[in-house]
């Protein structure tokens, strides 16, 4: 049973394009919440539209964290995440308020959650730049097939395309000769230091997936093959962290020469699908979370947003709309 004098948090996940945005900010604003954002992308300046970033004066005033934070040629990984989420929330918690964590990238969410631990001896430098080199000269799929063969439960959650996971995980394994799947699931039996809820909101999946295309199309129209090439020109490379986001190392692909408009936008909606069908499988994997199905809800999101508050003064997460809860747990005024 998780202690009561441990700080509260508030999860609210799902896949790609199921409506976490607008329901986080239900969420917080009922809750005396602040965000802080666990999605891989929206950390960049400049990548607004591919990365579905909701525009400051579409917050309705809701404090957002780790959004806008760094330069697309700066590297993002989950041990960054880990430590900025967490100072982010001290803050959060110094106000007196609610942390609320809202995206869609599971091994953030999992590495905040259980305080997992990410240890210097399991990584060598050297090994990394040789497996970078072997990805640059013989492509990442070499790499996700030598992945399955010394550690297949990762190519479950681990995509051929992110060839910087893929890298890791071999890299984990060849330093410690233990996979690092087996070191993820060790680390999931950690208690977390903190009183949550974990929901996790999901759709049918021909609504998902109908969601999904509308949204590429959204992109589109809205200028996202504008704002790839504007990256382009800053010096932005199919190399980078950033670049590697859905839509973004595809339109460059285009933009490059390598592949159709056409070829480029069924890509987006294809992986795009795939992706979030991998996130799904990941949540369902977790423990102690809570599936808000839209589908049982009629879609109704009011009726979401009460039962999730319903579960939270249950919880003793929050008293209400000025979080009088939570302001007495954490010491704020």
């Amino acid at each position: 049973m998780i202690s009561t004098n441990r700080p509260p948090l508030v999860i609210l996940t799902g896949p790609t394009a199921v409506g976490k945005t607008k329901l986080s900010l239900a969420l917080a604003a009922a809750a005396g919440g602040e965000i802080v954002s666990a999605d891989s992308m929206q950390v960049y300046r400049h990548m607004d539209i591919g990365s579905a970033k909701l525009p400051p004066a579409e917050r309705n005033g809701i404090p957002h964290h780790l959004i806008d934070i760094l330069e697309p040629d700066q590297e993002f990984n989950v041990v960054l995440f880990q430590r900025l989420a967490v100072e982010a929330m001290r803050g959060i918690y110094a106000r007196g308020h609610l942390p609320v964590v809202t995206g869609g990238t599971g091994f953030y969410i999992q590495a905040l959650l259980y305080d997992v631990d990410f240890a210097e001896g399991d990584s060598d430098p050297a090994i990394r730049r040789r497996l970078e080199r072997t990805a640059a000269e013989q492509g990442g799929d070499v790499l996700y097939e030598r992945l399955r063969q010394i550690d297949p439960a990762s190519c479950d959650n681990i995509h051929a395309h992110n060839v910087k996971r893929v890298i890791r995980a071999i890299e984990y394994y060849e330093v410690t000769g233990r996979p690092i799947s087996e070191h993820n699931r060790l680390q999931r039996q950690n208690e977390s230091p903190y009183r949550f809820v974990y929901f996790v909101l999901n759709d049918d999946r021909e609504k998902l997936y109908a969601r999904i295309d509308r949204r590429v199309d959204e992109m589109l129209a809205d200028g996202l093959v504008d704002e790839v090439r504007r990256l382009k020109e800053m010096g932005c490379t199919e190399g980078m962290v950033s670049m590697q986001g859905l839509g973004y190392k595809e339109i460059l692909r285009y933009l490059d020469g390598k592949c159709t408009l056409e070829q480029a936008v069924y890509l987006i909606k294809r992986d795009t699908r795939h992706f979030a069908k991998r996130q799904l499988t990941w949540f369902r994997r977790e423990r102690d979370v809570t599936m808000i199905d839209r589908a049982a809800y009629g879609g109704d999101e009011e009726a979401m947003l009460d039962a999730m508050l319903r579960l939270l003064r249950q919880k003793g997460l929050t008293g209400g709309p000025a979080g009088e809860d939570v302001r007495k747990e954490t010491g704020g005024t």
